[in-house]
């Protein structure tokens, strides 16, 4: 582990039905493999030792005790490593026969779990086998010696304690309440799934969304690992479809129809947090028996990449469909908060730039959506000493393209003398001379709107706010903002999607205010051009 960072990894062997002695060489050689890549926990598949296609061979003594020789062997496959692995066995205990899993690490057996739903419908017959996991835990005999045995249990790294690890299998994770849920109130912050989920058409989509939603659901990573090629196709199909999620995203997945390691990064320290911050996350841990181990082996660097735009695709792209479903929520906020106060009007500040844009074509929507007149959208474009003409005329015509009421007020004769009222040189361009403005500003909006009992639509975005870059007591106040929540490149991308979904008019001037340079035009323009660039500040 590595700045909280647990290295995960699903993998599929390749198997012989009821070829032990070939099976157990398969995932000895993906242990040492995901040992070398520094991964901490490696979750194969259920009853890989195996292959879960053995019918009625699970009755043959001499299968279940090559099962038992052949789990012994994989855990001496792990001496020397510290990687946390977890494979698919049948056991006997008791006389009777359990769908197992069996986790091993430094050369050693720690304990079993065993599978506590068998599903017996459709092409799944497991009871014919298998009995169901005990309530309670108990200890099983491996090889003349006893390891814990049961459901209720979590593996715990002695160097990392947050590495926690519960396991259940397969249809333990399609029942109503899996075992999952209480693994995780005990403190289990990563679930193991040892499946053999056959493939059918639309089923790993649905297998998919189980996954990413469970993890969610327990605030828990979740790491699933299927069967693959080598099972028997007698009666079905297997995809070794492979499934790394952490809190309802998914990190990684592999193609179908392909054996090998699928690898992700999970962030402990994230999901400790969210159980904290989440009050409705129950903590319980009666019954349960923990088990430590000596892991986190933390070669390398963590590989987690973390998108620079969350709002966009893997390309930079954003969908007209998420653009038009962000817009939506905006104009509904405003909606509601012109009903809720009676505001007849809206007050905007409206400079030809990027910001005051984007929240006019909000206001925009909301009036639209609340059967009210555009021309009580009362946009005010207040030319002081920075302002320049493209900008202006970009501001005039887009209040002409969308049919609003535009005012234009002159703060710079207002400006100057609050400025020489206070003793401040005209020709000094700092802080206070830039927050003068934005502070006459505010001033301005509010007033017209108390005369014309409306209310000022704040501009400022997420990003502004997340740095501080607005001015206190001026563009940081308003009655609703909304943009408060849409970070800067976010705004570019949503006012795009209007220009192309309003064309005409609107569409040419959105595209030049695309175009223009973020700025606050805050200082003197220089031959008529902008010469404060956000971006370069």
């Amino acid at each position: 582990m590595k700045y909280a960072f647990i290295r995960t990894a699903a993998a599929t062997p390749e198997v012989k039905v009821a070829d032990v002695t070939f099976n157990v060489d398969k995932i000895s050689a993906l242990i040492a493999e995901a040992e070398s890549k520094g991964v901490e926990l490696l979750v194969f598949p259920e009853l890989c030792v195996t292959g879960y296609t053995c019918g009625d061979l699970f009755l043959q003594p001499a299968l279940l005790d090559a099962a038992q020789e052949g789990v012994r062997a994989i855990a001496r496959a792990t001496a020397g490593k510290r990687v946390l692995t977890i494979v698919g066995a049948p056991l006997t205990h008791c006389g009777k026969l359990y769908n197992c899993a069996v986790a091993v690490c430094g050369g050693k057996i720690l304990a079993v779990v065993a599978k506590k739903h068998l599903p017996n419908y459709s092409e799944f017959y497991e009871l014919r086998n298998f009995t169901p996991a005990p309530s309670d835990t108990d200890t099983i005999d491996i090889g003349g010696q006893s390891y814990p045995f049961g459901t209720n249990i979590i593996f715990r790294c002695s160097t990392c304690p947050q590495f926690t690890v519960a396991v259940e299998i397969c249809e333990d994770l399609w029942v109503s309440v899996p075992p999952s849920c209480a693994h995780s109130a005990a403190g289990a912050l990563i679930i193991a799934n040892l499946s053999a989920s056959n493939e059918i058409v639309g089923k790993a989509d649905y297998r998919r969304t189980l996954v990413a939603g469970h993890s969610a659901r327990c605030l828990s990573a979740y790491v699933y690992a299927d069967a693959g090629e080598g099972e028997s196709t007698t009666d079905v199909v297997f995809s070794g479809h492979r499934i790394i999620a952490e809190n309802g995203a998914v990190l990684a997945e592999s193609e179908l129809f392909a054996n090998g390691l699928t690898i992700a990064d999970v962030d402990l320290d994230r999901l400790i947090t969210e159980r904290r911050r989440v009050n409705t996350f129950e903590a319980d841990a009666k019954g349960y028996t923990y088990i430590d181990f000596d892991g986190a082996n933390a070669k390398g660097e963590p590989k987690r990449v973390f998108p620079r735009n969350p709002f966009l695709d893997a390309d930079g792209a954003l969908s007209d469909s998420r653009a038009e479903l962000i817009l939506q929520i905006q104009a509904a906020g405003l909606k509601k908060r012109l009903r809720h106060t009676g505001a007849k009007h809206a007050v905007i500040g409206i400079s030809g730039g990027l910001d005051s844009c984007l929240a006019l074509l909000v206001t925009v929507r909301a009036f639209d959506r609340c059967g009210m007149d555009r021309e009580f959208i009362e946009a005010v474009t207040m030319p002081c000493f920075g302002t320049t003409d493209h900008t202006y005329n970009n501001a005039v015509a887009l209040c002409d393209a969308l049919g609003v009421t535009l005012r234009t007020i002159d703060i710079k004769d207002s400006v100057t003398r609050h400025l020489e009222s206070i003793g401040h040189d005209l020709t000094t361009t700092d802080v206070a001379y830039e927050n003068a403005q934005a502070r006459e500003r505010t001033q301005v909006l509010m007033d017209i709107a108390n005369m014309n009992g409306g209310l000022v639509v704040g501009t400022g975005d997420l990003s502004e706010l997340a740095l501080g870059w607005t001015t206190y007591n001026g563009d940081h106040m308003s009655m609703y903002g909304v943009n408060a929540s849409v970070p800067k490149t976010l705004a570019r991308h949503l006012t795009a999607y209007e220009a192309r979904r309003l064309k005409g008019q609107a569409e040419v001037v959105l595209n030049s205010i695309l175009n223009t340079p973020v700025s606050p035009e805050l200082l003197p323009a220089r031959e008529g051009k902008i010469s404060q660039r956000t971006e370069h500040i």
